[in-house]
């Protein structure tokens, strides 16, 4: 606030004749010094800032850029004429009065101010007209009550007159498009550190273990790797191809003869190495009998303190579940000093079992529950889908979009045909607004799916989605920028990938897990998929779509344990026995080169071939080679590829790439996987590539080809199943060859039910959510 000169400011108790401080909400303006004329005479007539905002006109704000009189304007008013002179009339239409001293202009600004305030206050003080400073609406509204009250007219009057015209409201802005987050390139793998792996290398030297495990070790434990070992030889266990003699021998050779089987830091590392290789296994958890059995197996002379000490230790994790049905399994406190944990409860109460687990899955399995459990709950119903459902394809689809509108998780099961109903739906829901992704296990998959869509960006892989590398990106919060996600090929998706899926999702997205349950599990821990059908936490729509052709025929009945002979009028299945592993291959061969193509007009590169193992005289690794000798024969000169052979690319576990080899250099092996270019670094290349003309059903899971042969050896009996079967037979489209050599075990596979061959703990949590 600008201070007269020589005065007090406006508002303070020196500038109120009454000495009272006035209210700040009422405090006028500070007044424009008078507007001085050539000779320095005040011109009356000039505004001041009060004048200004009693008028109602906006005063500048303190310290704003208001003109002073020598720019030649006052604050309120234009400037007094140029050319005027003190002889003139002045703008209140009288002579100008004589030259006024400095001080008493001055003390006549201040006389000039108290008037004014003086004539505020009794304004203020006295009654103010009702309604005599209102305009537009207010003042129309006023006089419509005065003219009620006066009887002039009625009140049904302005109610039925019509509403008067008003300006078109604006529309709310669309929201901001979200920006896809730029995929960050994935870090070039980066191995330990030189003076680690030297140090890990002398520790290893005194340990009598082989120097080449040195980089493996550093990497599996860390830049303290050396110490590591040297505190706790058995942490050698962590490192790949490393078993128990070889830990047991390194540990001799480090703490000598004192160490026994009996030793803490031996048993701990034994528990831990069993519960990672089930987990490899698909196990989230195992039993502790189990778990004890192994123990006595490795020496161990007390399994229950060695599992009691590994809990109190943190190492693993103890649950209890109900046998009969899965309880909450929520973690228990690790037992007493003294305390065993036996299953068997003699305190009346039902009998448990005791499970073990890392800690990495059992809060997997629990933020999932919970994850499923929010999106359940979040659903927001206020779109209308009623259109949409009736203008689906098939009844099945109709069905999967009506019960989608009105939950937040569904389940839906169905064999190939009923990937049509997931599409639909995601084609429906598009029409209505909302924002939509599906997801894929592999790259077919995803390109099956656009093209089903119509919509190339609606379809990515789940493993393309999580990594940023894929899909619309996240939003502010960091939540997947999507209203409707459907996953399909669920049952390849293991527990870890899932609760990363489900907590991404923001409250009100709707989640459908789609898939079928006769295929094999995931090659990662858990079956999330089978879990969620079997603790019915969600509603689940079964599609009635069947399977067309032969193959489609031979498949479904395969699904319910009957392998039934099929009209193939066009060659769609074919069976070729052999009567051993050679024959096997020979002809796995001569169907892939020759007659399939030939017969069929199938190429070589669209035809897959699908053994049970990697290993065996018919296994992937001899059929790969034979079937590159024919068909692209080369002497391997990078790292055992060349240019054009037919690769796997496996960036993690459970991830198969089908790629081809481009070229190799310096930087690695550069491949090209479905169009998309990509370079494994030379270190890399042999753990994660693998010739891809004969492949595992795991590895082929979740991904269809034109042509398929299904190769089973004799030896391969004992690894059939019905699961198994039911995967590499449904990988054909067009066409399907068996090479049968195991006699009576493939119909006694196809007819035995399915075993429950993995120990998870999420039915048990998703049916605790529900009661």
């Amino acid at each position: 606030m600008t201070a007269l000169p020589g005065g007090d400011t406006p508002g303070s108790p020196a500038a109120d004749d009454a000495g009272a401080v006035a209210d700040p909400a009422t405090v006028p303006s500070p007044p424009s010094p008078p507007v001085r004329g050539e000779g320095g005479e005040a011109h009356e007539g000039a505004a001041t800032a009060d004048d200004v905002a009693a008028e109602g006109a906006e005063a500048a704000p303190d310290g704003g850029d208001d003109k002073t009189p020598e720019d030649g304007e006052s604050a309120g008013g234009s400037a007094p004429d140029a050319g005027g002179t003190p002889g003139e009339e002045t703008a209140g239409g009288e002579e100008a009065a004589a030259p006024l001293s400095e001080t008493e202009a001055e003390l006549a600004a201040q006389r000039e101010l108290r008037e004014r305030i003086e004539k505020r206050k009794a304004e203020k003080a006295g009654p103010i007209p009702a309604g005599g400073k209102l305009s537009g609406t207010a003042a129309d509204l006023l006089a419509a009550v005065r003219a009620v009250e006066s009887g002039e007219k009625t009140a049904a009057a302005f109610f039925d007159s019509p509403a008067p015209a008003t300006a078109p409201r604006r529309p709310a802005p669309a929201p901001a498009p979200t920006r896809p987050r730029p995929p960050e390139p994935a870090p070039a793998p980066r191995g330990p550190a030189p003076e680690t792996v030297a140090e890990v290398a002398a520790v290893l030297a005194e340990g009598g273990a082989p120097g080449a495990l040195a980089g493996p070790a550093a990497e599996a434990l860390g830049p303290q790797a050396a110490g590591v070992l040297r505190e706790d030889p058995w942490r050698m266990l962590a490192v790949p191809g490393v078993g128990p003699e070889q830990a047991d021998a390194f540990a001799r050779a480090l703490l000598g003869p004192g160490c026994g089987p009996d030793d803490e830091r031996r048993t701990t590392a034994l528990i831990g190495r069993l519960l990672e290789r089930a987990a490899l296994r698909g196990h989230t958890a195992m039993e502790a009998t189990a778990v004890r059995a192994a123990l006595a197996e490795h020496a161990v002379s007390d399994p229950e303190a060695a599992v009691r000490h590994a809990v109190a230790a943190g190492a693993v994790l103890v649950f209890q579940e109900d046998e009969d049905e899965a309880g909450d399994g929520g973690p228990v406190p690790a037992p007493e000093s003294g305390e065993d944990m036996e299953e068997d409860d003699s305190s009346g109460r039902e009998p448990v079992r005791v499970l073990l687990g890392l800690d990495r899955y059992a809060l997997a399995e629990e933020s999932l529950a919970d994850g499923l459990a929010r999106l359940a709950h979040a659903c927001e119903k206020g779109t209308d889908w009623t259109e949409a459902a009736a203008a689906a394809g098939s009844p099945s689809a109709a069905e999967l979009i009506r019960v989608v509108a009105a939950h937040g998780v569904v389940a839906h099961t169905g064999g190939e045909a009923a990937r049509a109903e997931p599409a639909a739906l995601l084609v429906a829901a598009r029409t209505l607004g909302l924002r939509v992704l599906g997801t894929a296990h592999g790259v077919d998959g995803r390109r099956r799916l656009a093209e089903a869509t119509g919509d190339p960006a609606a379809a990515v892989t789940l493993a393309g989605l999580l990594s940023g590398a894929e899909g619309p990106g996240r939003d502010e919060e960091g939540a997947i920028a999507v209203d409707l996600l459907v996953v399909l090929d669920a049952p390849q998706v293991d527990v870890e990938s899932a609760a990363m899926l489900v907590e991404s999702l923001a409250d009100g997205t709707r989640l459908v897990l789609s898939g079928d349950p006769g295929v094999l599990g995931s090659a990662g821990a858990g079956r999330v998929f089978a879990d969620v059908l079997a603790a019915r936490a969600c509603p689940q729509v079964v599609s009635r779509t069947p399977d067309p052709g032969p193959i489609g025929e031979l498949v479904s009945g395969i699904g319910i344990g009957e392998l039934n002979q099929v009209e193939a009028p066009g060659r769609e299945v074919v069976i070729v026995p052999v009567r051993d592993a050679g024959e096997a291959v020979h002809r796995t061969v001569q169907l892939v080169a020759d007659s399939v193509p030939r017969a069929l007009g199938i190429p070589s590169a669209d035809t897959q071939v699908i053994t049970v193992g990697h290993g065996g005289s018919a296994g992937t690794r001899a059929l790969n080679a034979a079937l590159k000798q024919r068909l692209n024969p080369g002497p391997g000169r990078f790292g055992g590829f060349d240019p054009g052979d037919r690769v796997v690319h496996v960036p993690a576990p459970g991830r198969t790439v089908p790629a081809t080899v481009v070229s190799a250099d310096a930087e690695g092996l550069h491949l090209d996987c479905a169009g998309e270019r990509i370079v494994v670094p030379q270190q890399r290349v042999a753990s994660s590539v693998r010739h891809g003309w004969a492949l595992s059903a795991h590895q082929a899971a979740g991904t269809r080809w034109p042509a398929v042969v299904v190769v089973l050896p004799g030896d391969a009996a004992q690894g059939l199943s019905r699961p198994w079967v039911y995967t590499a037979f449904g990988r054909a489209e067009r066409h399907l060859s068996v090479v049968h050599g195991v006699d009576q075990a493939l119909p006694r596979a196809v007819a035995e039910p399915p075993a429950q061959d993995r120990t998870t703990r999420l039915r048990g949590l998703l049916e605790a959510t529900t009661r």
